[in-house]
């Protein structure tokens, strides 16, 4: 237990030095690239004065270095500072759009794992048969396919063509806004507030954002899960099991799907990162206000800001669940030890 305390603050100690590194290559890449805030706000033709005015009281016209420290010293005192676009606050922004992402990123996860592992299982249970190659042949497509692209496909079919499905947004217009006022989550609140003809209201948008995240990534679990399946089968205690007269069905979903999951549940955590650079797709795709759409439209104002404080919050996002990972680890098998 120790050890893993230990191994725990070293882990959190490591994420400071992340997120300097990460915050320093963002600051940089934004005030290389053409154009400014000022320029985006403005326009073109604005008057020189007044952009030298504007910039001025943006403390764009310091040299860069003094921007930079001074952005340091404000993340050390855990402010993210004001957008230079709209002056509102950039934790409230961020506040207002990250219930979507997560909603959106942990419905996609639960996708891609109810497609991914028990397609895999099944696949490694039925070794080199038509189905296998099937199930094979599935997996290789879904990860070759751009998410964007699918997102397009289930609407088309789900959304134009049979009309089952909304293709856009987190809500209908009918859903009264102040449900979703405690939490930001859409889901928890309905829930909360026990009106569940807007819950599943809000389960029908989510729908298809959700499934194309999880179609996308399914392909990577199906893979693993086959082959870790597939070692997993051939050990003693399998085989024991077996010729004990245990029902196949059983010791390969119950017992050998559980000894498998491990190499599953470290790709989990590395394919967060990947739900959240692939939601900023599928929230373009979908118009899901969530953080993607906010970077996007913020890395096209120039608002540096607000993408320096979406690109922290992600960073931490992505250090919290692999530390999550972690303490799962031991969970499910007592053998690791940190």
């Amino acid at each position: 237990m120790k050890g893993l305390v230990r191994y725990f603050i070293t882990r959190i100690l490591l994420t400071v030095p992340m997120v300097f590194i990460l915050l320093t290559i963002v600051f940089v890449v934004l005030r290389v690239m053409p154009g400014d805030p000022v320029s985006a706000m403005l326009g073109a033709h604005a008057p020189q004065s007044v952009i030298d005015q504007k910039k001025a009281e943006l403390g764009l016209d310091k040299p860069v270095f003094a921007q930079y420290l001074s952005y340091l010293a404000q993340i050390a005192r855990l402010d993210l500072g004001n957008s230079m676009v709209l002056q509102q606050s950039v934790a409230s922004a961020i506040g207002d759009k990250l219930p979507a992402t997560i909603e959106l990123t942990v419905f996609g996860m639960l996708f891609t794992l109810l497609i991914g592992v028990p397609l895999g299982a099944y696949a490694a249970r039925n070794r080199r048969t038509g189905r296998d190659f099937a199930i094979r042949i599935f997996g290789n497509v879904a990860y070759c396919i751009p998410v964007y692209w699918m997102g397009l496909m289930l609407q088309l079919v789900f959304g134009v063509w049979l009309r089952w499905l909304p293709v856009a947004g987190r809500t209908s217009a009918r859903v009264i806004p102040s449900l979703f006022e405690k939490t930001g989550f859409y889901v928890l609140d309905t829930i909360l507030s026990g009106d569940f003809r807007a819950l599943g209201d809000v389960l029908v948008h989510l729908f298809l954002p959700s499934l194309t995240l999880g179609i996308v990534l399914s392909g990577v679990f199906i893979r693993l899960t086959r082959a870790n399946m597939l070692d997993t089968l051939k050990s003693d205690f399998i085989l024991a099991a077996r010729a004990r007269g245990i029902p196949d069905r059983r010791v390969t979903y119950r017992h050998g799907l559980k000894n498998a999951f491990i190499p599953i549940l470290t790709m989990l955590g590395l394919e967060f990162a990947m739900l959240l650079s692939g939601a900023i797709l599928t929230e373009t795709t979908f118009s899901w206000p969530g953080m993607g759409r906010l970077l996007l439209e913020r890395i096209y104002l120039r608002d540096y800001p607000v993408v320096q404080g979406v690109i922290v919050v992600f960073a931490l996002m992505v250090s919290a669940i692999s530390l999550i990972v972690d303490l799962l680890y031991s969970l499910i098998d007592p053998r690791v030890r940190y």
